[in-house]
């Protein structure tokens, strides 16, 4: 049986890295992509190896569209074939209000939060689809509980961002639902990553700890399980699908 190749963008650290040694303990080969950090990359490429894995790691800048296409093409060449993918990436800014953003700010979030998920999307329907004579696949959005929540006073632009990639998540599931494609999302809460490590991340981090109903942050490997049972076949009756992990918050 040919093993399945699975794409994760932003799987050096955090709930990326977290998913990919998942997804390869249930069989994946994934391909690990990573922005400027090899080292961070090739570790958990080697900690899926030394298990027993493949994996291997890919740079590209998200906010590039020549280097996600790239991306894509290096991955079909080196696999010759792509079955999944995991849009992962994404960045938090400072902590702020509405009226206090600028530009910059707001095309930096939206160009690296849903602008590269929907180039990612597009290149992973056209290696996947049987549209394009391909035996289908599963796409799996990381979103966020700041899409409903709104952030307020914290980073609504991020929020807004992470609403655009659920309306994504439904639009393209409907799309390509006769075409062999799954399209799902998981919303994550607040969860213990070195995202929060800026910017007094984590002292926000902390201080929402309470109004949590569980009355604790999750962990990346909590979010990474939702995300594998997504691209699992156990989930084959699920599309335009959210799976929040974020302990009721």
């Amino acid at each position: 049986m040919t093993q399945k190749t699975l794409l994760i963008t932003g799987a050096s650290r955090g709930i990326g890295a977290a998913t990919a040694i998942r997804a390869a303990r249930e069989g994946w080969r994934v391909a690990v992509h990573y922005h400027q950090n090899s080292q961070a990359a090739q570790d958990v490429c080697d900690a899926i190896t030394h298990a027993g894995g493949q994996a291997d790691a890919f740079a590209a800048d998200m906010a590039s569209e020549f280097d996600i296409k790239s991306l894509f093409d290096r991955v079909l060449t080196h696999y010759g074939r792509l079955d999944g993918l995991v849009n992962n990436v994404g960045i938090t800014p400072l902590l702020g209000r509405v009226d206090e953003m600028d530009a910059l700010r707001l095309n930096q979030i939206f160009t690296t939060n849903i602008t590269s998920a929907f180039l990612c999307c597009g290149h992973a329907v056209k290696a996947m689809s049987t549209r394009y004579g391909h035996a289908g696949g599963v796409i799996v959005n990381v979103s966020s509980r700041a899409a409903q929540l709104g952030s307020a006073n914290r980073y609504v632009d991020y929020a807004a961002s992470k609403a655009a990639l659920d309306t994504l998540t439904i639009g393209l599931a409907r799309e390509v639902a006769m075409e062999g494609i799954r399209v799902n999302a998981v919303r994550p809460g607040m969860i213990d990553t070195c995202i929060h490590d800026k910017n007094g991340g984590r002292q926000d981090l902390n201080r929402v700890t309470s109004t949590i109903p569980m009355q604790r942050i999750g962990t990346p490997d909590e979010v990474a399980s939702a995300i594998v049972w997504l691209l699992s076949e156990d989930s084959r009756y699920c599309t335009g699908t959210f799976v929040d992990v974020a302990g009721g918050r």
